[in-house]
C-alpha cells in the first residue's frame, strides 16, 4: 500500500471512531444496531427497522443526522397522507404588487438527508410509490419535473410489529429496495437502569458537528474501495443461491419451507455489507466473518416462508439460521 492510502486510510479510521463515540453518548445500548444502521449509511442503503414503540428508533436516527451534520426530517404516515405531503407540491404565489401570479414549487420533507418514514405501513400504497421513486432513483417528479435528491439520502423506515389493524403491507418489491431489515430489541436491565438516569434528570448530551456531508460522502467512497476476496464473493454467492427452492444448491430443507428465495441484490448488499463493516473495523479486506454478521439483515426481508413453514411455525430466523450452518 502507497504512503497516500496508508495516509487515507488512517483518516478514514480517525473519522469512523469519531463517529462512534459521537453515538456512544447519546445511545445506550443498541450497540447491534447502531453498527447496522452505520453500515447502511456508508452503503447509501435504506433501513427497515421493526420494533415496538418507545426504543429510541427517533432518537437515534436523529441522533446521527446531528453527529454528521445531516439534515434530519421525521415524517409520521398516517392513512390519509397524500403523495404531495411528503414531496411537496406547486403553489400559487403572487408578486408583492398581487398582479401576476405563478406557481411555485414548495418542497417536502422528503427533501433532507436522513428521513425517518414511521409507521411506514400506516400510509396507502399510492403514497409508499411516492416514497419508492425517492429511494431508489433519489429524485421525485412534481407536474412532469424532475428533481434530484441531495446527497447523501437515507431512509430509516419504522414498522411496529404488533399492530396490524389499519396498516397497508408493503409489497415486496419495496421491501427489496430496503438495504438491511433491522429488528431492534428491548434493553437490558442494566442498560435501562442508565436509560431511565439519563433521560429522568438535568443531564444532557450537547451534540456536535463532527463530520460534515463530505466527509459521510468520503467515507462512502471508502467502503467501496475495500476488497472482496475471491473465496469471500464465492460464499456469497452461495449463500444467496442456497436460499432459492430452484437451485441445484439448496437442500431439501429449503425446497419444503422457502416459496422464494432471495434475489441479486441480496448478493449485492452482502458484498457492500460486508465492506463497509470491515471498513467501521478498520480491517483491511472483507472476510466471511463481516458476511455473516450482515446476512441476517440482508436476507430476513428477502426469503419467503411458504405455507408449510407458516404451518409449522418456521420463521425467516430459522431458515436463515440453516442456510448459515449449511453453507461452508
Amino acid at each position: 500500500m502507497s504512503q497516500s492510502n496508508i495516509e487515507r486510510w488512517d483518516k478514514v479510521k480517525e473519522k469512523v471512531t469519531m463517529m462512534q463515540n459521537g453515538i456512544g453518548q447519546v445511545i445506550v445500548g443498541q450497540d447491534k444496531i447502531v453498527l447496522e444502521m452505520m453500515v447502511s449509511l456508508l452503503c447509501r442503503g435504506h433501513c427497515l427497522i421493526v420494533g415496538v414503540p418507545g426504543l429510541a428508533k427517533t432518537l437515534l436516527v436523529s441522533t446521527l443526522g446531528q453527529l454528521l451534520g445531516l439534515s434530519f426530517r421525521r415524517i409520521q404516515f398516517t392513512p390519509d397522507m397524500m403523495p404531495m405531503d411528503i414531496i411537496g407540491s406547486e403553489i400559487l404565489q403572487g408578486d408583492e404588487a398581487g398582479v401576476k401570479r405563478k406557481f411555485e414549487f414548495s418542497p417536502g420533507p422528503i427533501f433532507a438527508n436522513l428521513i425517518l418514514a414511521d409507521e411506514i405501513n400506516r400510509t396507502p400504497p399510492k403514497t409508499q410509490a411516492a416514497l419508492l421513486e425517492a429511494m431508489q432513483e433519489k429524485q421525485v417528479t412534481v407536474s412532469g419535473r424532475t428533481m434530484k435528491l441531495h446527497e447523501p439520502f437515507i431512509v430509516y423506515a419504522t414498522q411496529n410489529p404488533i399492530e396490524h389493524e389499519g396498516t397497508y403491507p408493503l409489497p415486496e418489491a419495496q421491501l427489496d429496495r430496503f438495504f438491511f431489515n433491522l429488528l431492534i430489541d428491548y434493553p437490558s436491565m442494566d442498560e435501562e437502569r442508565v436509560i431511565v438516569q439519563k433521560t429522568t434528570g438535568r443531564h444532557s448530551v450537547e451534540l456536535k458537528n463532527i463530520l460534515s456531508p463530505e466527509d459521510v460522502m468520503e467515507l462512502q467512497d471508502a467502503a467501496l474501495d475495500v476488497p472482496v476476496p475471491d473465496n469471500v464473493q464465492d460464499y456469497i454467492l452461495k449463500i444467496v443461491n442456497f436460499t432459492r427452492p430452484v437451485s441445484k444448491l439448496s437442500d431439501d430443507y429449503i425446497k419444503q419451507y422457502v416459496a422464494w428465495g432471495a434475489g441479486p441484490r441480496a448478493s449485492q448488499n452482502l458484498t457492500r455489507g460486508a465492506k463497509a463493516l470491515a471498513l467501521l473495523k478498520g480491517n483491511p479486506a472483507a472476510s466471511v466473518e463481516e458476511v455473516r454478521e450482515v446476512a441476517r439483515p440482508v436476507l430476513r426481508h428477502r426469503i419467503i416462508p411458504n405455507y408449510n413453514a407458516t404451518g409449522e411455525g418456521i420463521t425467516v430466523e430459522t431458515i436463515i439460521d440453516h442456510v448459515l450452518e449449511k453453507v461452508q
